[in-house]
């Protein structure tokens, strides 16, 4: 799979970085390599499933190359009483978009609140969760996790000093620690439903939460809570899927309590900063309409603010500031193995000097091999 898109916007490069949030956006004028994605799946035996995901992407200051493990877990597939393991590096069930991949996102990139939230890449780490599917008449799954809180992928939690310097929550200093105990580890918790309203119209309704320590201080916690829900209507009549609406909407909050913090090694520049609560939240809601055979059009609103001061102020803060985003969306897809997107975002944002922006993406994706189905 590979995903490159061409844009312009009205912010030079150095704004657009800040703009997008994640790592898979366009992020520049001009081109930009999103993802070039190699994904391995399949049986290992009669007790395990295994799945790995390596992506390729290019810097948008430098062109250079990055790759990164999104995804390398084994999964059981023969547990009795609903019950599932997975074990390995994987993406948080938290929501709908962080556990999915950016080439099966609707839009060309990922929602503002879960930039700030998740960072650049989504939250993901080494660990281990437990699903249990409910016998209920409906489906209905619990899952458990717990994983590392550290690296660039935890940046609400423990991260790490060279991702902390980029992206600080609330400009404050970097002072983690260790991993000494098991709740110096994060834990995450997922309970999903879904029901068919009718023939056509089906409905998933999730809640999602994680916990664990910051990188502010060995007695800071970060609290992330979230729900969201997709109505996706589809009648049996229909062409290669076409007609279909589909209408997905996250809420999620953090809470993030911030150490205090004391720094006197340099007389010019003693650092003393009280404990301070940093609370910020945020939505997404988008709506896909397939009008006609390989033809769709949608309109995604955000909105992402908080409260609680960063230092420098929270209006200078790119990644706490009160953020408005309207993206309408054309996507044409060709065949099952291609299509076109052309997305328009209009960014209101108080870290700007203008305040707004205007940005124009036209993103291209191609599929070549067998590929798992994406979960809906």
């Amino acid at each position: 799979m590979t995903d490159v898109a061409a844009g312009a916007s009205t912010v030079p490069d150095d704004a657009l970085q800040l703009l997008q949030g994640g790592d898979h956006d366009p992020r520049r004028r001009g081109f930009t390599l999103q993802a070039a994605e190699l994904a391995l799946t399949g049986a290992v035996d009669p007790y395990f499933t295994a799945l790995a995901n390596i992506a390729y992407s290019t810097d948008p200051i430098t062109n250079d190359t990055n790759v990164e493990l999104e995804e390398a877990y084994a999964q059981t597939s023969s547990l009795p009483w609903g019950l599932q393991v997975r074990a390995g590096q994987y993406l948080t069930e938290f929501g709908v978009m962080n556990p999915t991949h950016p080439h099966a996102w609707d839009w060309l990139d990922q929602p503002v609140v879960n930039s700030r939230f998740f960072g650049p890449d989504g939250m993901r780490a080494p660990g281990a969760r437990l699903a249990w599917l409910a016998p209920l008449p409906w489906y209905s799954q619990l899952m458990l996790g717990v994983q590392d809180n550290r690296g660039e992928a935890m940046s609400s939690f423990e991260a790490n000093p060279e991702f902390f310097e980029e992206r600080p929550v609330g400009n404050r200093p970097y002072a983690g620690g260790s991993i000494t105990a098991l709740g110096d580890l994060v834990y995450s918790a997922r309970w999903e439903n879904s029901w068919e309203l009718d023939r056509a119209t089906t409905l998933k309704l999730g809640a999602s939460a994680a916990f664990g320590p910051n990188a502010t201080g060995p007695s800071a916690r970060t609290e992330i809570y979230g729900v969201d829900w997709k109505l996706k209507w589809k009648p049996g009549t229909g062409e290669r899927g076409w007609p279909f609406v589909t209408w997905q909407t996250g809420l999620m909050a953090r809470r993030y309590a911030a150490d205090a913090y004391f720094d006197d090694s340099d007389p010019n520049n003693i650092i003393d900063l009280q404990a301070d609560t940093l609370d910020d939240w945020g939505f997404y809601s988008q709506i896909l309409y397939g009008f006609d055979t390989g033809w769709a059009a949608g309109f995604r609103a955000e909105y992402a603010s908080g409260s609680g001061e960063s230092i420098g102020g929270r209006e200078n803060d790119p990644w706490r500031d009160d953020r408005l985003r309207l993206s309408p969306l054309l996507v044409w897809d060709l065949s099952e193995f291609s299509r076109l997107r052309l997305q328009m975002n209009y960014d209101h944002a108080d870290h700007l000097e203008q305040k707004d922006a205007f940005s124009l993406y036209l993103g291209l994706e191609v599929l070549f091999g067998a590929h798992p189905a994406h979960s809906y």
